[in-house]
């Protein structure tokens, strides 16, 4: 009799299989893909179904409360406060993702090629990461967040310090000079243990390029901790960003975002508390939501970790 045989299943098929199997990972990526979804088609939203924009202001319908027409209510302008809260995550979230993939680039580049060639670039490189991450965060984000761009950006860059987008770039850029050294240091370790093995120097016995070897044979096979590590860089940056908007220093009107709301909010604690709970709740849920997605995947590239088919 012949026996069944046995199925194999394809590591990323079996990664996928055990994120899965994570469920409040799983969960938690459901809510971010459904957030990211309504931000994204939020003014469809606005002109369709309210009929508003986010930034109509009406003086009569100040601090309304919940209703059919207003689903949060208003703020202290009579703007709709879900119209402005989905616009926020809009801001907050692309904010966050670029930065993180700007990040992943910078962080990626200087990991790898201090990985691979190591000596004296690995020293620079390392020693470079090193007095970065040494540096206290808040108080250098706070003074490069008051700093005018016009007068560090080279004229052919002028565009970027331009118009009410300004603050958004400048906050873009803060958050990534301070968000590439954990992915730098990450990719670097990976290297070190990498370019020793029999396929590396396989492909160097048979002559392929070093940056072939880097970008086609061991940087796909550092893949999975990157992957981690920027998963959980963006709910930091989220973080980040909410902090120096609150702070008056990040996003400025008339871009709403999650930070810049509670700002605003914070005036009318007492008469108008709903104000601040909105973006605050969103904050919280989706860093946590990132967090458990980032456990998830870090499961799910574990080889130690062991499926168990529910």
């Amino acid at each position: 009799m012949i026996g069944r045989r046995k199925k194999y299943l394809s590591p990323s098929r079996l990664a996928w299989m055990r994120f899965k199997n994570h469920n409040l990972a799983w969960y938690s990526l459901m809510f971010l893909i459904a957030l990211v979804m309504t931000v994204t088609v939020v003014p469809f939203i606005a002109e369709f179904f309210f009929h508003l924009d986010h930034a109509d202001i009406d003086l009569n319908r100040r601090f309304m409360v919940n209703s059919a027409s207003h689903w949060f209510g208003t703020d202290e302008l009579g703007r709709d406060v879900l119209l402005r809260t989905l616009y926020g995550g809009r801001i907050s979230l692309f904010v966050a993702i670029a930065s993180a993939s700007a990040a992943l680039i910078i962080g990626t580049t200087i990991g790898s090629v201090a990985g691979y060639y190591g000596g004296r670039i690995d020293a620079v490189l390392m020693r470079f990461t090193d007095a970065v991450l040494t540096l206290p965060v808040l108080p250098l984000m706070i003074l490069l967040a008051a700093i005018d761009l016009n007068k560090i950006l080279p004229g052919y860059l002028s565009f970027l310090a331009a118009g009410n987008h300004a603050s958004i770039v400048k906050l873009m850029l803060i958050v990534v000079f301070f968000g590439w050294m954990t992915v730098a240091r990450l990719v670097r370790a990976e290297f070190l243990s990498l370019k020793e093995r029999e396929f590396v120097q396989a492909a160097r016995s048979i002559g392929v390029s070093n940056w072939k070897i880097i970008f086609q044979h061991i940087l796909p096979n550092s893949v999975a901790p990157i992957i981690v590590a920027i998963t959980l860089s963006i709910g930091g940056i989220i973080i980040a960003e909410a902090t120096l908007s609150f702070l008056g220093l990040g996003i400025h009107p008339p871009y709403p975002s999650w930070g810049n709301m509670l700002t605003n909010a914070q005036d009318y604690i007492r008469s108008a508390p709903m104000l601040s709970v909105y973006p605050g709740i969103l904050i919280l849920i989706t860093v946590v939501a990132i967090n458990f997605v980032g456990d998830g995947l870090r499961d799910a590239f574990d080889p130690k970790f062991v499926y168990k088919k529910e």
